[in-house]
Order: C-alpha cells, then sequence, then structure tokens
C-alpha cells in the first residue's frame, strides 16, 4: 500500500480505476479508513455502496486511511484540528499531482469535504455528503463521548502522547456546532456543488443533512438512500451529479 510521508505522519492511501479524480473520506469516526467502504468478511452489509468499486469504474479514485486511522499515524498536539486533516488531504493531493478532484465523504468524511473546500478553495469540483454528522440537539455529547473511548486507545498504544494535547485537539475537533468543520456562514458562502444523503440516527442526524441541503446554494439531494432497496438509486445518482460535474474534456 502507498504511503505519503509527511513531516509529522505518514498517510496511507490506494488507488482505483483510472479518469477523472475522486478523494473518498471514509466513514468511522476518529477511525476513517478505506476498510470501512467494504463489506467486512462474514459481517452485515453496509447501507452504502463501496465507492471504491463503483467510482473505480468510471474515476480515479484514491482512497485514505486518516491520520491514527487504520494504518496511517501520526502527531496529535494541542493546536491540532480540522485543519490538520485538510493539510494532509491536500498533501496527498499535491503528491499525485491532483490540482482539482470531487470528493466524497461518508459520516466525518463529510465534513472532512467540507473544510477542504474551505481550506482550499477552487480544489474541489463536487461534493457528495454522505450521511453527514452534526451537533445533535437530542444528543449532543455524542461526539465527545466518543473521542473520549478514542483517546483512551490512543493512551494505551502511545507513550509519546501528552493528554492536555490530545485533551486540547478533542476541544477543536468537537467543541463546536452544527458539522463541526465549519460554520454556518461557510455553508451559506459555499458555492461548490454538493449533494447531500441526509442521515438519520445518533451521529448523523437528519435534521444536519436538511439543514445542508437547503443551505448550500448548488445543492442536490437523495432523501431515501440507505440499504439494498435503494443501492441502484444511490449509485445512479451520485454517478449522474459527478458526471454533470466534471469537466467536459474528462467526462467519461
Amino acid at each position: 500500500m502507498p504511503v505519503l510521508k509527511r513531516p509529522d505522519a505518514e498517510i496511507h492511501y490506494e488507488e482505483f480505476g483510472a479518469g477523472y479524480p475522486v478523494l473518498l473520506f471514509a466513514p468511522g469516526g476518529m477511525r476513517s479508513q478505506m476498510g470501512m467502504w467494504h463489506t467486512p468478511p462474514g459481517g452485515p452489509p453496509r447501507v452504502w455502496s463501496d465507492w471504491t468499486e463503483v467510482l473505480g469504474r468510471h474515476y480515479r479514485v484514491i482512497a485514505m486511511d486518516q491520520r491514527n486511522a487504520g494504518k496511517s499515524k501520526g502527531a496529535i498536539a494541542a493546536n491540532h484540528g480540522w485543519d490538520t486533516y485538510a493539510a494532509d488531504q491536500l498533501a496527498l493531493l499535491d503528491h499525485l499531482g491532483i490540482k482539482a478532484c470531487h470528493t466524497l465523504g461518508g459520516c466525518i468524511g463529510s465534513s472532512y469535504c467540507l473544510k477542504l473546500i474551505e481550506a482550499a478553495p477552487g480544489r474541489t469540483s463536487a461534493a457528495v455528503l454522505q450521511n453527514p454528522i452534526g451537533l445533535n440537539p437530542e444528543f449532543p455529547t455524542y461526539f465527545p463521548e466518543g473521542f473520549a473511548e478514542w483517546t483512551k486507545e490512543q493512551m494505551a498504544a502511545r507513550s509519546d502522547l501528552d493528554p492536555a494535547a490530545v485533551a486540547a485537539f478533542g476541544k477543536r475537533m468537537w467543541g463546536g456546532e452544527f458539522v463541526f468543520a465549519v460554520s454556518r456562514d461557510f455553508v451559506k458562502r459555499c458555492t461548490t456543488p454538493c449533494l447531500v444523503l441526509p442521515g438519520n440516527d445518533k451521529p448523523h442526524p437528519a435534521v444536519t443533512g436538511l439543514e445542508l441541503a437547503e443551505i448550500l446554494p448548488k445543492a442536490e439531494m437523495l432523501r431515501d438512500w440507505k440499504g439494498p432497496d435503494h443501492f441502484e438509486a444511490q449509485r445512479r445518482t451520485v454517478l449522474a451529479f459527478l458526471d454533470k460535474h466534471t469537466p467536459a474534456a474528462q467526462r467519461h
């Protein structure tokens, strides 16, 4: 598996297919890793398509393990946050010689998509926001509690971590509101075309997905998309959306 060497991290990634590039940000919260796209051996099927396979038939697909998830490792500092992940993602695009691409993010990956758009205007041609996370008014402690569990795992495995720095990092990640990575004001100004596939549970509250679809200036939405009964519509809608926003010279 290829590895991108960063000054403070090693980012593992894989490529599938050929064509206009699509950068995938996997589900999994702090454990966002490319294996989450695939159905686990002997496990229940995912409610989403394996986009490495589906999009790989038409596009150059790049999947990655985010830092400190899967096989990727990296530093954790008090001043780290969403912008740290965006810097890793941009470094990967630069490493691969990609000036612009589509993005597709599931769960936390939707917030990565929006942060990347904010951090590097013009690098994202279109974004698919699948199952976007958000501050659930009924369960406001969900993500801080999940981060605490992830912290225990990290601290047990690594002697180099400073507990105070990790705690500060956690506040920068999960101390905000809405989709955590960017503000509502930014979303209202975002002119990148986005396809929203809203969620319907604690980490992916319907209210967040529906609001994104309402306030994003160039939003489309597929409301019913989860599970085998909707796979055909899910795949057809995503492929049509990305094809529409692929530069004409590079359409399949």
